[in-house]
């Protein structure tokens, strides 16, 4: 049976994105100067008002106005005339003693419930879904394509679409590409188009048979879009769910991701779900691995752990989820110091994806020592 999947990815000058960034910002900035902060910060950005709030209980002194001011000249915003509103208070005393383990014999708790969803497949060498990672793969060409000026005239706020067509798991074809891409006033629109096409052709090329003359190719369908960025579009932290994990392919579980400490379940242990399951799938225990963890605030142990290779194990998957909670701790406390979640490395998150990124610790899989504590 043949299905269309489909997958957005956004450049770091979407407003949505530009929030996210200054959430996770904020966060690195605590945990520079305090590892034991705790830290939920939420951005609201629309034409000439940004207002930054959340919970936040930590020593650190944060300068919030010189963090907006460094994010939105890294994304190419100008915030002249722009009111900052600051609107942050400490977190829940409730929530913060649930945390610090008085509900679970002394056990770090979970800062929230929730359900976290954690995927991998064999699709790519990363091990991310097929139209996931190529519509990333073009916002990260129009991002290089900005600032090495080799098509002139963009701006920073982009999306890229990709559409394809499986039959079962196997792709058949790339049918679809949408690319919208912010412009300057005088930019020529058929210039422009022509300069993406070929940006799409040389991200595509040599990659992929599927990807042929027929492949539609959209750019800036609605027409021009000289005005983007927080002056076309009201942003807020969280809003790219599908956008920072997987696509919508697969299943979104808890809350979303930036500005949140690791403390927050809803962030530390969908890591966690990520690497379990690309774990399970470069081991070549399963062609397509989700993991999914469920957990309750105030309590250490998670409430429900399941694995489900679609039908792709190479064994039952009773048996991974064995192996799984044999060797991986999936308690707060535990997963923070295995996946060292208190440095500073948010900020880097926020903008083209949080999976799929050798950078970040939780991509990194030790199979050998995973299958040696599976077997013994």
């Amino acid at each position: 049976m043949k299905r269309t999947i489909t997958a957005e990815s956004v450049t770091a000058g979407h407003p949505d994105k530009f929030c996210d960034i200054v959430s996770d910002t904020v966060l690195d900035e605590c945990l520079k100067q305090d590892k034991g902060a705790r830290v939920a910060c939420e951005v609201y950005a629309t034409k000439g008002l940004i207002v930054v709030g959340g919970e936040i209980t930590t020593t650190a002194t944060v300068d919030y106005k010189a963090i907006v001011l460094r994010v939105a000249d890294k994304v190419g915003y100008d915030l002249k005339g722009t009111e900052l509103i600051v609107a942050v208070h400490e977190q829940s005393p409730d929530i913060s003693g649930a945390v610090n383990g008085v509900n679970d014999h002394g056990q770090q708790g979970a800062g929230d419930q929730g359900i976290m969803v954690g995927y991998a497949c064999d699709d790519t060498v990363n091990f991310m879904p097929f139209c996931y990672e190529y519509a990333r793969r073009l916002t990260d060409a129009l991002t290089q394509a900005r600032l090495d000026g080799t098509i002139k005239g963009i701006k920073s706020d982009g999306k890229a679409q990709v559409s394809a067509e499986f039959e079962g798991r196997r792709l058949v074809a790339v049918t679809k590409i949408v690319v919208s891409i912010q412009h300057d006033e005088d930019k020529d629109e058929q210039e422009l188009h022509g300069e993406i096409v070929q940006l799409v052709r040389k991200t595509f090329d040599g990659i992929d048979k599927s990807f042929t003359q027929y492949t539609d190719i959209l750019v800036n369908p609605s027409g021009r879009f000289a005005v983007g960025g927080i002056d076309a579009d009201t942003g807020l932290t969280g809003r790219k769910l599908c956008v920072d994990a997987y696509g919508a392919g697969v299943r979104v579980g808890g809350g979303a991701y930036s500005g949140k400490g690791p403390s927050k379940v809803d962030r530390s242990a969908a890591y966690m779900a990520r690497h379990i399951a690309k774990t399970v799938v470069a081991s070549g225990w399963a062609d397509e691995c989700e993991v999914e963890l469920a957990y309750a605030i105030g309590k250490a142990d998670p409430m429900g752990v399941n694995i489900d290779t679609k039908g792709t194990g190479k064994i039952c998957d009773t048996e991974i989820k064995n192996a799984v909670q044999k060797h991986f701790c999936l308690r707060p406390q535990g997963i923070i110091h295995y996946l060292e979640l208190k440095q500073p490395i948010y900020e880097n998150t926020a903008s083209g994806g949080h999976y799929g990124r050798d950078e970040f610790p939780w991509e990194k899989v030790d199979t050998a020592e995973f299958l040696q504590d599976a077997e013994g």
